[in-house]
């Protein structure tokens, strides 16, 4: 029988928040590692000039001479800029400092917010037969983000399990909207994910019943607990998976991938 994501092409979610330090690139490797690991083919596309998930994919800077800078620019096609990873099915678009002068580069440009998408129209993107793709935007509501939520299916939202969590995700939500009304209709909130948990946190807690009881189902019942093996593995080049693949943290990127192919 065959796969219905193959048929339509692969689901592309953007995964962003612009507030930053909330679990966001460290959510899309997982994620990424946890869904190719289910066996899912899945690229992801580093759209932070930070470059922050290539690092933690093993992808060193000198390795970087074709980025999604130049796919962007439209000087690289796709099948160009993408890397293979240290990890089975997972595929990457580096990401450079380039990016950072991007917003000024594209002004000009008519297309500017539709470059990605246009880039992920490739018919030869279908080489890569993949399940998924992953965008890791940069932690602001820039050009750059706005063409990944021009590109995507659906919407990924880390979110910080500490105080003053739920604002700032209005505005994230209202530039959803406004994607949808101007470019993009068919965007939709994928889900919300809480990050850096601790169960024997009132605050956590708290934070996690304000959410369900504000979002209701769009919270994912899966939660990113905090644990230093998440921590630690992006210093060693490596999802959590293969840094530690018996931690709480990779069990709980296992959870949400599941969850996610469910939905």
């Amino acid at each position: 029988m065959s796969d219905p994501i193959q048929e339509r092409g692969p689901k592309i979610i953007a995964i962003t928040n612009q507030k930053g330090g909330v679990g966001k690139t460290t959510s899309t490797i997982n994620l990424g590692a946890a869904l190719a690991e289910a066996g899912k083919s899945v690229l992801l596309i580093d759209l932070d000039p930070q470059g922050n998930a290539s690092t933690g994919l093993g992808i060193s800077a000198d390795d970087r001479d074709m980025s999604t800078y130049d796919l962007l620019l439209e000087e690289a096609s796709i099948l160009e800029v993408v890397q293979e990873t240290q990890f089975k099915n997972l595929l990457i678009s580096p990401a450079t400092t380039d990016l950072s002068s991007a917003d000024i580069e594209l002004v000009s440009n008519e297309k500017r917010s539709h470059l990605l998408r246009d880039a992920l129209r490739d018919v030869a993107l279908a080489k890569l037969n993949l399940d998924y793709i992953l965008i890791d935007c940069p932690p602001s509501l820039n050009l750059l983000t706005v063409n990944a939520l021009v590109a995507a299916d659906s919407v990924l939202i880390p979110l910080q399990s500490e105080f003053f969590a739920l604002e700032g995700l209005s505005q994230l939500l209202l530039t959803v909207r406004e994607i949808r009304q101007a470019a993009n209709p068919d965007l939709r909130i994928e889900g919300v994910v809480l990050t850096m948990y601790d169960k024997r946190n009132n605050l956590s807690r708290q934070v996690e019943a304000d959410a369900r009881e504000n979002l209701g189902e769009l919270v994912f019942k899966t939660v990113i607990p905090r644990n230093v093996r998440v921590s630690e593995a992006p210093s060693f080049a490596l999802p959590v998976l293969m840094y530690d693949p018996m931690s709480k943290g990779s069990q709980a990127y296992r959870d949400l991938a599941k969850e996610l192919i469910k939905r």
